[in-house]
């Protein structure tokens, strides 16, 4: 169906470049599917005798054109192909073949006298010009700005294409108002020294060519698919009740979007078995007027003229029975007593996942959590230690060390019968008395320890008895001095 290129989809046929490699090793398809068409009869063999001796050639962007293979050169989407041009001759690649091309002459209404001719394959040495020309369009383009701001021109150029034998360049180009072109031309001519060709585009076809993507997230229609640029202007945006906000319904090409169309026969369809907006109700408690139409719900608000705060909605089918009774002379009840109240449905969870809320509870309890820090970490501490209070007398347990147990606890007098002293020269001679025995113990389990290994160490190697090394008591302090 195509050639072995890089955005073709089928290397099953080769394209008409003297290359192993087809059209890949030159670069030449570009933007292959840019507003191509599907060739959904390609694997169908015509029936008929006559065949389409037409054939669709692209160019760069979205220009294209038919040309007649007169040489009945057997032709695939993809094939390179030097073309009939004025002056000279032209470059481009094959986008459609078959009878799907007449049915797009139809649509065109491209007119079969006059069309120009295909002359050949395209051999390597037409490839090199068209590689090069087209190597220059973007100096170029840059060029040309700078000529046309010097001038004082109002126009902006877009596009710069350069014809396939680098024998004339066309320059595309937007404008609000006419220009003048004859110093224009005369710069351009010197400068770039070939011919010199001017195309005034639209906005919506400057961005066509540039391409893009919208703010849906695809590529924009212009440059993919739409080829007819129908007129969209605000009344569109009023039929389907959106706000019209120029930043929100304006595209990239500075217009309202032509996504607007494309519902807009749905919404005249629903709004034709609506009654008029301009709809006035006459009731008891005073006028009241429609202040907003629902489309999707077929719904109707109304408010009253006097205090249009309080909104009422109403169904398409009673709000008709209501202007018929007015068109009797009978006024109706007053909005409050007509509306009925709205039953809630109870709410199926089709995701079988839970409220979006969940996930702000979470986060306000861990705000509260971590909100005092420094009180956590003492409280983590506290209970620490208090675990480790309790742990201390397991611990001393599992070791059933008897000296510890052993000490005595009643010898010690309680706080109550305690004497005061007012002597404080008392107090450190108490405390002096009571230090040796504390420490005591703790000596006598070391030696109780050194002694139960030296037992087992001298069984397995003979040690020399280790030294018996006397316990250092503090001094006393004389209270005297």
């Amino acid at each position: 169906m195509s050639c072995g290129c890089k955005t073709s989809g089928d290397s099953a046929h080769s394209c008409g470049t003297k290359s192993a490699n087809g059209c890949e090793s030159v670069n030449t398809c570009g933007n292959s599917y840019k507003l191509s068409v599907f060739d959904w009869l390609s694997n169908v063999q015509n029936p008929a005798s006559n065949r389409c001796d037409f054939v669709e050639v692209r160019f760069k962007n979205d220009r294209k054109s038919f040309y007649k293979n007169v040489n009945n050169i057997p032709l695939h989407i993809g094939s390179v192909v030097t073309v009939e041009s004025s002056p000279g001759h032209d470059v481009g690649v094959v986008s459609l073949t078959g009878e799907l091309v007449k049915i797009q002459m139809k649509k065109k209404r491209f007119s079969d006298e006059g069309s120009f001719k295909i002359y050949r394959l395209a051999n390597q040495k037409d490839i090199e010009v068209w590689q090069e020309a087209r190597k220059k369009e973007e100096t170029v383009k840059v060029e040309a700005r700078k000529i046309s701001h010097r001038l004082g021109l109002e126009m902006k150029i877009t596009d710069v294409e350069y014809q396939g034998d680098a024998s004339k360049v066309t320059f595309y180009y937007t404008a609000d108002n006419r220009i003048d072109f004859r110093m224009l031309i005369k710069e351009f001519a010197g400068t770039f020294r070939t011919k010199i060709d001017m195309k005034q585009i639209g906005f919506r076809q400057e961005a066509a060519k540039i391409g893009g993507i919208g703010s849906c997230g695809r590529e924009l229609c212009c440059s993919t698919w739409l080829t007819d640029f129908r007129s969209v202007n605000t009344n569109v945006a009023r039929y389907q009740q959106l706000s019209i906000n120029p930043q929100k319904l304006a595209g990239q090409c500075g217009k309202l979007k032509c996504c607007l169309n494309y519902e807009l026969d749905s919404y005249l369809d629903a709004l034709s078995h609506f009654p008029s907006s301009s709809t006035m109700l006459d009731t008891e408690k005073g006028r009241a007027f429609c202040i907003k139409i629902d489309v999707f719900k077929k719904k109707m608000w109304f408010a009253y003229v006097d205090s249009s705060m309080a909104w009422y909605d109403f169904d398409i089918d009673l709000v008709k029975k209501l202007i018929a009774q007015n068109k009797k002379g009978e006024r109706i009840l007053p909005l409050e007593e007509l509306k009925v109240p709205d039953i809630a449905l109870p709410s199926v969870d089709l995701i079988q996942e839970n409220s979006v809320d969940r996930f702000e509870k979470k986060n306000r309890g861990g705000f509260n959590k971590n909100r005092n820090p420094n009180q956590n970490s003492n409280q983590n501490r506290s209970n620490s230690n208090q675990g480790a209070r309790k742990e201390r007398p397991e611990r001393n347990d599992r070791n059933e060390r008897p000296q510890k147990t052993e000490r005595p606890t009643n010898d010690r007098p309680a706080n109550s019968e305690r004497p005061r002293n007012t002597n404080p020269n008392a107090k450190t001679n108490q405390n002096q008395n009571q230090r040796p025995p504390k420490q005591q113990p703790k000596v006598q389990s070391e030696k109780t320890e050194v002694n139960v290994n030296v037992n087992v160490n001298s069984e397995q190697k003979p040690q020399p008895p280790k030294k018996k090394f006397k316990k250092k008591f503090p001094p006393k302090k004389d209270n005297n001095a």
